[in-house]
């Protein structure tokens, strides 16, 4: 079930990927109210697994979301991790470097938020930025950002040594599909605030993003820290997507309650 969709979704390390294989209209073959349905069963085993992963205390596990404008990132967060321990689960984001952030290495920012042994983190953005964003818009030299796949696929193995299990999601919707989003946000005085000039200039550059995504896919989907590419046109389909992926990985985690102190067996409280 789960692995299904993994593997469905996957990019597979040392494949050349490509959107155009991708449809972001795809429904994985599942109606809306069953998904909706599953979707409730599906963040209830989270929920149980995470508690283990706290009580185990031994290995974290890294969501990274990374996507276009209008996508969908704060929805897929809120929706599949809400519920879940506040304490158990972090949840980073990552703008434009600010500050301190500036004047260290591209990857400072988010080894500091790497989340510990017993942790679920989710980052809003990533690293990645400094190979699309930057990439893109030309903010540093191509000698200079070409050299961060291998930083990041080190990175990303570093983490993995140490005991923390790395998922990445690219949520895909369709260039029409963020029209329609980003139109909603202007019409939506609730919404307005999500939008900013500088998301139309973005889009103009969308063939050039869409590239810089392959490009980061097939450098840097390992199979020890695999990409995945969720349909994002229908939320009800991303949400699921997302949620079994995560599920699917932690139930290979497999964290275990640790037995109690055998200090304690057989004590009364007073």
């Amino acid at each position: 079930m789960a692995d299904t969709v993994r593997s469905r979704l996957l990019v597979t390390p040392g494949a050349k990927f490509l959107f155009s294989r991708r449809d972001p209209d795809d429904k994985l073959g599942w109606e809306k109210e069953a998904a909706k349905a599953e979707l409730i069963e599906v963040k209830a085993k989270i929920t149980e697994i995470q508690y283990r992963l706290a009580a185990e205390s031994k290995q974290a596990l890294l969501v990274v979301v990374q996507a276009t404008d209008a996508s969908g990132k704060d929805g897929v967060i809120r929706n599949v991790f809400s519920g879940i321990s506040a304490a158990g689960v972090k949840v980073s984001g990552f703008k434009a470097p600010v500050g301190d952030e500036t004047h260290h290495d591209f990857l400072w920012r988010v080894h500091r938020v790497v989340p510990a042994h017993g942790e679920i983190g989710v980052w809003n953005r990533s690293h990645y930025e400094d190979v699309l964003v930057v990439r893109v818009k030309n903010f540093v030299p191509k000698a200079q950002w070409e050299k961060r796949y291998r930083h990041i696929r080190e990175f990303e193995r570093l983490l993995v040594d140490e005991g923390t299990t790395i998922v990445k999601i690219n949520l895909h919707i369709s260039q029409d599909e963020q029209r329609q989003r980003l139109q909603d946000r202007i019409d939506d005085s609730t919404e307005g605030w999500k939008f900013r000039l500088g998301d139309l200039d973005d889009r103009k550059l969308w063939p050039e993003f869409m590239k810089a995504y392959e490009v980061a896919f097939n450098e840097t989907s390992l199979a020890e820290a695999p990409w995945y590419v969720v349909p994002a046109n229908r939320k009800w389909v991303r949400d699921l997507a997302v949620a079994r992926i995560v599920l699917a990985t932690l139930q290979d985690m497999d964290p275990r309650i640790p037995p109690p102190d055998p200090a304690i067996v057989g004590v009364t409280v007073v």
